[in-house]
C-alpha cells in the first residue's frame, strides 16, 4: 500500500477543504466537489454529509478512484472503505477541527449516516 508522505499528511491535513473529482467508468473525471478533510495518524478521510446516497459518494464508488487537491498538493488517489473502527476517532478529529462552525454544521459529518459514507484516501504513485 502507498502511503503519503509527511509533508502531503500536515498540508492536506491543515487545509480547511479539498477538491475531490471521482472517475467515471470511462476514466475520465467528474466535475469536483469541495468536502472536508481530516487526518488521523497517517491517514486522510473524507465523508459524504449526505450518506451512501450522496451524489458524489456514489460516483466515487464507480472506479474508486479520483484525483483531490488541498493545502497546496495535488493527487491521484484511491478511495477505500475507513475501518469502522475509526469512526469514533475520525468524529473526534472533525469536532475539534471544525468547531467554530457550532454543532449544528457538524452534525451533518459525525452521523451514522455520514460515518456509511466515509473515506479514505490513499494516494496511487
Amino acid at each position: 500500500m502507498t502511503t503519503w508522505t509527511g509533508d502531503e499528511l500536515t498540508a492536506i491535513g491543515e487545509a480547511d477543504e479539498l477538491d475531490l473529482a471521482s472517475r467515471r467508468a470511462d476514466g475520465s473525471l467528474r466535475d469536483s466537489v469541495t468536502i472536508w478533510v481530516v487526518r488521523v495518524g497517517d491517514a486522510l478521510y473524507v465523508r459524504c454529509m449526505n450518506g451512501p446516497a450522496g451524489a458524489w459518494y456514489r460516483g466515487a464508488q464507480t472506479l474508486r478512484r479520483g484525483r483531490v487537491s488541498a493545502g497546496g498538493v495535488a493527487a491521484e488517489v484511491t478511495f477505500a472503505a475507513a475501518d469502522p473502527a475509526l469512526h469514533e476517532r475520525i468524529d473526534g478529529v472533525y469536532r475539534t477541527k471544525y468547531r467554530r462552525y457550532g454543532d449544528g454544521v457538524i452534525g451533518s459529518v459525525v452521523n451514522p449516516g455520514a460515518r456509511a459514507a466515509t473515506i479514505e484516501l490513499i494516494p496511487e504513485r
